[in-house]
């Protein structure tokens, strides 16, 4: 049986196993314990944490990594007056069960249930919304001051992990406030580096000490002093940086200007509080390095955090079980199959990923081509301008990248490989509806986004073929393309191994009907069809959203009375919009189909396109309510 810190059953989970943990449901309350309450608190909620993931699905190796920090925070911090910001916030289950949602983890990540991420509509105690990478620096900085120029002694957290401190926008922030006389701590959550007895009891203690009042006004008053007699300043400066440079991993951050302390245990508790409680007491920017592990007290986690990262619904006694039977590819499979296969008759295609490697289905492709795998980490424009310099250069990057983060690489985009005119391939995953990761990971904007950048091709696949064969049409291109494609599977569809490329701005007519022209673009082909059945009616797999099909467009409206289309897609701006910019000058009837005007929210996938009428029922209900009977 796999047993959990404090050797709890990993199954069979009662109310009984939670006798500390039911009393406490707000920090006000966790903040009444005795601190050698805190060790059973911290059995009993990590316990929790893997009973709720396992019955809903969600973030599970993140989140057992971070249940003693979780507590010391709250413990010492008066939140939520003291505000803890969470970075990206898929590891903030133990946070969200102390502040008063224990009983709404059932229904995580599902339809009116509560957000796996933070979110401020949410609970007064999440600071700030986030998804996303490395922006709680600059808006826990931002809090701070607020918090000075309102008069107020609230103090700010920022808590990031060393996955997220990988991206730009975190030394930006670093930057800006190690030049300010303001109150700031920033915890670095480091899940990548173990712990050993040994180091780790040196580094809790000189933690303990660095973070120490009586260590931070003897600094500051050497300081003073040393700073009136420059050699002996240079020279105290060279020893404490050879000092600390011998027992703490770098100076790196006090050159931003912060106090570096640590680092330190991040699942010792005898630690971290007192630690914890010395920095509150300090001024200025503070800067602590914790090391933690994913999947702490779950071995099953501990050994394969990857698998564990975001798993579905599973046995934790049994772990997680591979399906049995052959399930249909993943377009993310889809991608890396293609990948592969393309980089045996080209040697000049590199493969550039910001950090998902694992979500865009690129392990296989990176052990067997190591030298033409290239993780930018956490760094999407980065990773776009990166590409660009290899575009440059004479050959061919292909970038695999999620929707919603292509977002962040927009600018780049445009500046620096669409003006250009340099041939990168954007490998875009999570088109559309995502399920259970919500409004910060759909992706519902790229179309209008992207059809507006001139010499972009942009191209959206009805079934996993079609993605293989666009995949191709866009590599082949010397301009920069697009191929945007859903997450998880698509209608099954049986694969052409042979490459041929697509025909630039052509759409298929896919069912010939009367009256009604449905034009269908990506995933929508598939409801759209079987609406046409319903109804009669002619169906386009349109096939590109820029160049768009014009003449197909007019050959559709001259020889039928409504022209109708559907998209996974915002209506305002999307695929949609790029057929009316055809019809602009004709009278034809037109409907719109695709997602409303406001952020969807998290839940299943189908059930959320059902509510936006992107199913063949919804598709054909709109319909019929704008055509005469």
């Amino acid at each position: 049986m796999t047993t959990l810190a404090g050797d709890l059953p990993a199954d069979g989970y009662n109310s009984s196993m939670y006798e500390l943990l039911k009393t406490v449901n707000d920090p006000a309350e966790l903040r009444k314990l005795d601190k050698k309450q805190l060790h059973q608190l911290a059995d009993e909620l990590r316990a929790y944490v893997l009973d709720s993931v396992s019955k809903t699905g969600g973030h599970l190796s993140s989140n057992l990594g971070t249940v003693e920090l979780s507590i010391a925070l709250h413990y010492v911090f008066d939140t939520p007056e003291d505000r803890i910001v969470w970075d990206v916030g898929h590891q903030t289950y133990a946070h969200k069960i102390l502040t008063g949602r224990r009983d709404q983890m059932s229904r995580l990540r599902m339809i009116d249930g509560i957000s796996g991420f933070p979110r401020r509509s949410e609970s007064k105690y999440d600071a700030f919304g986030t998804a996303h990478s490395s922006t709680s620096i600059s808006a826990a900085l931002g809090m701070a001051v607020a918090a000075k120029h309102k008069g107020e002694k609230r103090r700010a957290v920022a808590v990031i992990g060393d996955g997220a401190m990988s991206a730009g926008m975190a030394f930006e922030a670093l930057n800006n406030a190690g030049a300010m006389d303001i109150d700031l701590l920033v915890v670095l959550n480091d899940n990548e580096m173990s712990i050993s007895r040994p180091v780790g009891a040196l580094t809790n203690y000189l933690a303990r000490l660095l973070s120490g009042r009586m260590y931070d006004t003897a600094k500051r008053a050497s300081e003073h002093i040393l700073k009136r007699l420059p050699i002996a300043w240079e020279l105290a400066k060279r020893a404490e940086e050879h000092v600390k440079g011998m027992v703490t991993p770098s100076t790196l951050f006090e050159e931003f200007g912060f106090n570096y302390i640590g680092p330190i245990d991040g699942h010792d508790l005898d630690a971290l509080i007192p630690t914890l409680t010395n920095i509150k007491k300090l001024r200025g920017p503070q800067f602590l390095h914790v090391l933690t592990r994913k999947g702490q007290g779950y071995k099953l986690a501990e050994e394969d955090p990857i698998t564990y990262h975001g798993p579905g619904k599973f046995d934790p006694a049994e772990g997680i079980k591979k399906p049995a039977g052959a399930a249909k590819p993943t377009y993310s499979e889809i991608f890396g199959d293609w990948l592969r296969d393309m980089a045996r008759q080209d040697k000049r295609l590199m493969a550039i990923t910001p950090a998902m490697r694992e979500g865009s289905g690129m392990v296989r492709f990176s052990e067997e081509f190591p030298d033409r795998y290239f993780d930018a980490a956490i760094a999407e424009q980065h990773a776009v301008t990166f590409a660009a310099g290899i575009a440059c250069e004479g050959l061919k990057p292909v970038v695999a990248i999620y929707s919603t983060f292509l977002q962040r690489g927009y600018d780049q985009l445009i500046h620096d490989v669409a003006i250009q005119n340099l041939p990168v391939l954007f490998a875009l995953d999570r088109g559309g509806i995502v399920g259970g990761d919500g409004q910060t990971h759909n992706g519902a904007f790229d179309y209008a986004f992207l059809r507006t950048v001139p010499n972009m091709v942009l191209m959206a696949p009805a079934d996993e073929n079609e993605c293989r064969q666009m995949l191709y049409t866009g590599y082949q291109l010397n301009g920069p393309a697009a191929v945007r494609y859903p997450r998880g599977s698509g209608p099954g569809v049986a694969l052409q191994k042979e490459f041929s490329a697509l025909p630039i701005g052509k759409g298929k007519v896919v069912r010939e009907g009367r009256k009604i022209a449905i034009l269908a673009f990506g995933s929508m082909v598939k409801p759209a069809f079987e609406a046409g059945e319903k109804l009669d009616a002619t169906v386009v797999n349109m096939r590109f959203v820029k160049p768009i099909d014009a003449a197909l467009v007019a050959q559709m409206a001259a020889t039928h009375d409504l022209i109708v289309t559907v998209e996974e897609h915002q209506i305002m701006g999307g695929a949609g919009s790029a057929v009316l910019e055809v019809l602009a000058k004709t009278d034809t009837r037109a409907l719109l189909l695709g997602l409303p005007d406001r952020f969807i929210d998290h839940g299943d996938s189908a059930k959320l396109l059902s509510a936006a009428g992107l199913d063949a029922e919804g598709i054909a209900k709109s319909i019929r309510a704008v055509i005469p009977e």
